[in-house]
Protein backbone atom coordinates (compact mmCIF):
# COMPACT_ATOMS: atom_id res chain seq x y z
CA UNK A 1 0.00 0.00 0.00
CA UNK A 2 1.26 3.48 -0.86
CA UNK A 3 0.71 6.74 1.55
CA UNK A 4 1.49 10.14 -0.20
CA UNK A 5 1.66 13.29 1.77
CA UNK A 6 1.62 16.73 0.54
CA UNK A 7 3.01 19.88 1.75
CA UNK A 8 4.20 23.17 0.79
CA UNK A 9 0.44 24.98 0.39
CA UNK A 10 -0.11 28.65 1.68
CA UNK A 11 -1.07 31.73 0.44
CA UNK A 12 -0.01 33.53 -1.81
CA UNK A 13 -0.48 36.77 -4.46
CA UNK A 14 -1.55 37.05 -7.66
CA UNK A 15 1.99 36.57 -9.62
CA UNK A 16 3.73 34.43 -6.76
CA UNK A 17 4.77 31.32 -6.73
CA UNK A 18 5.01 28.25 -4.36
CA UNK A 19 6.16 24.45 -4.96
CA UNK A 20 4.32 21.85 -3.58
CA UNK A 21 5.74 18.00 -2.75
CA UNK A 22 4.07 15.11 -2.39
CA UNK A 23 6.13 12.44 -0.47
CA UNK A 24 5.51 8.57 -1.02
CA UNK A 25 6.13 5.94 1.85
CA UNK A 26 5.27 1.96 1.95
CA UNK A 27 5.54 0.12 -1.38
CA UNK A 28 6.23 2.72 -3.78
CA UNK A 29 7.93 -0.03 -5.98
CA UNK A 30 4.43 -0.32 -7.17
CA UNK A 31 3.82 3.08 -8.19
CA UNK A 32 3.58 3.37 -12.19
CA UNK A 33 2.41 6.99 -12.52
CA UNK A 34 1.98 9.96 -10.17
CA UNK A 35 -0.11 12.73 -10.61
CA UNK A 36 -1.53 16.28 -9.50
CA UNK A 37 -5.40 17.11 -9.17
CA UNK A 38 -6.86 19.71 -7.45
CA UNK A 39 -10.25 21.04 -6.16
CA UNK A 40 -11.44 24.28 -6.09
CA UNK A 41 -14.85 25.06 -3.49
CA UNK A 42 -17.90 23.77 -4.91
CA UNK A 43 -16.03 22.01 -8.43
CA UNK A 44 -15.20 18.71 -9.21
CA UNK A 45 -11.51 17.16 -9.00
CA UNK A 46 -9.84 18.16 -12.01
CA UNK A 47 -6.45 17.63 -13.29
CA UNK A 48 -3.38 19.07 -13.07
CA UNK A 49 -0.19 17.60 -14.28
CA UNK A 50 1.63 13.80 -13.92
CA UNK A 51 4.07 11.55 -14.94
CA UNK A 52 2.48 8.95 -16.84
CA UNK A 53 4.07 4.85 -16.57
CA UNK A 54 6.22 5.68 -19.69
CA UNK A 55 7.50 8.35 -17.75
CA UNK A 56 5.59 11.13 -19.92
CA UNK A 57 4.56 14.11 -18.56
CA UNK A 58 1.10 15.96 -19.25
CA UNK A 59 -0.33 18.73 -18.16
CA UNK A 60 -3.38 20.45 -18.14
CA UNK A 61 -4.00 23.60 -20.69
CA UNK A 62 -5.17 26.15 -17.86
CA UNK A 63 -2.00 25.46 -16.11
CA UNK A 64 0.55 24.70 -19.21
CA UNK A 65 3.55 26.94 -19.84
CA UNK A 66 3.20 28.13 -15.73
CA UNK A 67 3.39 24.98 -13.54
CA UNK A 68 6.16 22.25 -13.86
CA UNK A 69 6.33 18.64 -12.64
CA UNK A 70 9.39 17.10 -10.98
CA UNK A 71 10.25 14.42 -9.11
CA UNK A 72 13.56 13.04 -6.87
CA UNK A 73 13.07 8.74 -7.25
CA UNK A 74 15.66 8.47 -4.89
CA UNK A 75 13.57 10.04 -2.37
CA UNK A 76 10.14 8.95 -3.69
CA UNK A 77 9.04 12.63 -3.97
CA UNK A 78 7.16 14.39 -6.33
CA UNK A 79 7.05 17.97 -6.87
CA UNK A 80 4.59 20.81 -8.73
CA UNK A 81 6.36 24.32 -9.11
CA UNK A 82 3.55 26.41 -9.15
CA UNK A 83 4.57 30.13 -11.11
CA UNK A 84 2.54 33.46 -12.33
CA UNK A 85 -0.19 32.22 -9.81
CA UNK A 86 -3.41 32.91 -10.62
CA UNK A 87 -6.57 33.91 -8.20
CA UNK A 88 -8.66 30.86 -10.31
CA UNK A 89 -5.62 28.16 -9.08
CA UNK A 90 -6.67 28.60 -5.22
CA UNK A 91 -7.67 25.08 -4.44
CA UNK A 92 -7.02 21.91 -2.20
CA UNK A 93 -3.87 20.42 -4.15
CA UNK A 94 -3.80 16.46 -4.10
CA UNK A 95 -1.42 14.05 -5.34
CA UNK A 96 -2.34 11.27 -6.13
CA UNK A 97 -0.44 7.56 -7.22
CA UNK A 98 -1.83 4.87 -9.84
CA UNK A 99 -5.37 6.50 -10.28
CA UNK A 100 -6.88 5.15 -6.49
CA UNK A 101 -4.26 6.38 -3.99
CA UNK A 102 -4.67 9.86 -2.73
CA UNK A 103 -2.79 12.49 -0.28
CA UNK A 104 -4.26 14.59 2.39
CA UNK A 105 -4.45 17.39 0.05
CA UNK A 106 -2.57 21.14 0.97
CA UNK A 107 -4.71 24.14 0.80
CA UNK A 108 -3.38 26.81 -1.82
CA UNK A 109 -4.92 30.50 -1.58
CA UNK A 110 -3.73 32.96 -4.30
CA UNK A 111 -5.38 36.60 -3.21
CA UNK A 112 -5.64 39.40 -5.54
Amino acid sequence: QVQLVESGGGLVQVGGSLRLSCAASGTVGDIVNMAWYRQAPGEQREFVAMFTSTNVIRYADSVKGRFTISRDNAKSTVFLQMNMLKAEDTAVYYCNANWRCWGQGTQVTVSL
